[in-house]
């Protein structure tokens, strides 16, 4: 699954994966992270996600990292904003109030980019992923990360030979795997959801599980 996947995927509006609304499970489980007001907020593979919005009403700066310029821009236009343009190492970063967005590689996060943040929302970023390039990810981040971040972490599980990814299953022992020697792993919920997902239903699944996890790196 190379770059150029997800770049054409935004430039014809194959966006299924966007979400129009606040995520219902940010909203309920973020007061878990206890974070302090003015905490920064780190969002991989944040798109227009709105959820950036919701972060900002809590007192908290954002920093997302977005491969697409499409996606950059919609964020900013979409929410009527203005952001300063700048270029900042490997990305083209965007800044407005409270947000900044920097466009480009995930992989080419370094550790200075991320000193300030305190906190991880990945709700479409780890499912996007195939398992190898999964396994990078999370290395990648952890390299990065500063000690005694929080991961606010939300990912679907069901059979994947029932439907080809995106998003792919992501199991909450694969989740332990990844991530349980270096952060502390605690499975806030489970929940069947495939009544509530129709679209789902039609690609022929089973069985659909969303899992929220608080991760607390060591």
């Amino acid at each position: 699954m190379k770059n150029d996947y997800w770049l054409d995927r935004w430039k014809h509006g194959e966006i299924g994966f966007h979400q129009n609304e606040i995520n219902p499970y940010l909203c309920q489980y973020w007061q878990e992270l206890h974070l302090a007001p003015g905490s920064v907020v780190f969002v991989p593979l944040c798109g227009k996600s709105r959820d950036m919005l919701w972060l900002c009403e809590q007192k908290h700066s954002v920093l997302g990292v977005e491969l697409s310029a499409i996606a950059v821009q919609a964020f900013f236009e979409e929410n009527r904003l203005s952001p300063h343009h700048m270029i900042s190492g490997k990305f083209d970063r965007y800044d407005a109030n409270f947000i900044s967005i920097l466009c480009g590689n995930f992989f080419d996060l370094s550790k200075n980019d991320l000193a300030k943040v305190s906190a991880v929302y990945d709700r479409a970023s780890l499912v996007a992923l195939p398992p190898e390039i999964r396994k990078r990810y999370v290395s990648h981040l952890l390299s990065i990360l500063p000690a005694a971040t929080k991961i606010l972490l939300i990912t679907f599980n069901y059979p994947q030979a029932e439907m080809s990814g995106p998003p792919f299953a992501v199991s909450p022992d694969e989740v332990k795997a990844l991530y349980q020697e270096h952060a502390e792993v605690r499975l806030l919920t489970q929940l069947n959801v495939l009544a509530q997902n129709q679209r789902y239903q039609e690609r022929g699944l089973s069985q659909l599980h969303e899992s929220i996890f608080l991760l607390t790196l060591l």
